[in-house]
């Protein structure tokens, strides 16, 4: 009851003394505190131009002087939703926040539901206006349509990524076989210039040691002949230092040596590596070598003496 006492209260407070109803755009006259709503006290000085007078206290004032009133505005609005509150709890149905009278009619015009009173009201007068449970119907209606016309959409839609999805998988799938193919001929010819390049480095290798063989040899022979040239060198030095009478014995002999030196010097400078069927004589013992990389030159070597290469 207390509580019911307070509600009431508040809704005397929030009530205009002009129109008996909620406050609408509360006002308060500066002279003396009192609330109206604007078009009431509006309407009330319509005709007044000075020594305006209070509805409520009768108190008259030189000129019109207004305030708006927020605080009360706020406290306008928390009475009419409990009275809307009390009305629907009330009666189990949904209420007027203006008129607290129950929503039984629709608005097509602004599509929302409104009270009898609203319906004579001037917003609404010249609106078609229809009974809820009419409204209702129709507009169930509309939405049906609206919901079938949505799930064939998504049906659609859902089809349309399942074969989306079923095509980047067999072209994921494709890549990947193909991928697979990639790496797997790769592989066979990584494997294949492995075994090409280890075969061409064996063969380098035997040509290298072929090579350096016969350089090795080659070097023996000039090292035993330069000793024979030294020794002879050393017996002429020594020749010519003797007195005539020794000089010319065995002079002879001295000059054959010399001349079989100069004749085994010729054939060393002679030699070498020449292309196969080169124009040296046939009496000399030689070694061909082919090159393991382009495999298209061939040389060969007198045993014994030093390689060159074209």
């Amino acid at each position: 009851m207390a509580a019911e006492s307070c509600v009431e209260n508040l809704r005397d407070e929030a009530t205009c003394s002009v129109c008996l109803d909620f406050f609408r755009d509360p006002v308060m006259i500066v002279g003396c505190g009192h609330n109206f709503c604007r078009a009431c006290i509006t309407q009330c000085w319509e005709r007044l131009d000075r020594d305006v007078t209070c509805p409520e206290c009768r108190q008259t004032f030189p000129q019109k002087s207004l305030q708006p009133n927020r605080q009360l505005a706020s406290v306008v609005d928390i009475a009419r939703r409990l009275r809307v509150q009390k009305a629907e709890g009330a009666g189990g149905q949904r209420v007027c926040g203006e008129h607290q009278e129950a929503l039984k009619l629709f608005c097509q015009d602004d599509e929302i539901p409104i009270c009898v009173v609203c319906d004579r009201s001037r917003a609404h007068r010249s609106h078609t206006v229809v009974p809820l449970e009419e409204a209702t119907e129709e507009y169930k209606e509309k939405l049906q349509a609206h919901l079938k016309t949505l799930r064939k959409r998504k049906e659609k839609l859902l089809g349309l990524k399942q074969t989306g999805e079923g095509k980047i998988q067999e072209s994921l799938k494709q890549a990947g076989a193909e991928r697979q193919k990639i790496v797997s001929e790769f592989q066979k010819l990584h494997q294949l210039l492995q075994e090409q390049e280890q075969l061409l480095l064996a063969q380098l290798g035997e040509l290298e040691k072929e090579v350096a063989k016969m350089q090795k040899e080659k070097d023996t022979k000039l090292s035993e002949e330069i000793s024979h040239l030294n020794e002879l060198i050393s017996e002429m030095e020594v020749k010519c230092q003797q007195p005539a009478s020794e000089f010319l014995q065995e002079i002879r002999k001295t000059l054959s040596r010399y001349s079989a030196v100069c004749l085994g010097a010729k054939k060393w400078g002679s030699a070498g590596f020449t292309h196969q069927g080169g124009s040296d004589s046939g009496s000399r013992h030689s070694s061909s070598l082919s090159c393991p990389v382009c495999g298209s030159k061939k040389y060969e070597m007198e045993t014994g003496t030093a390689a060159s290469a074209k």
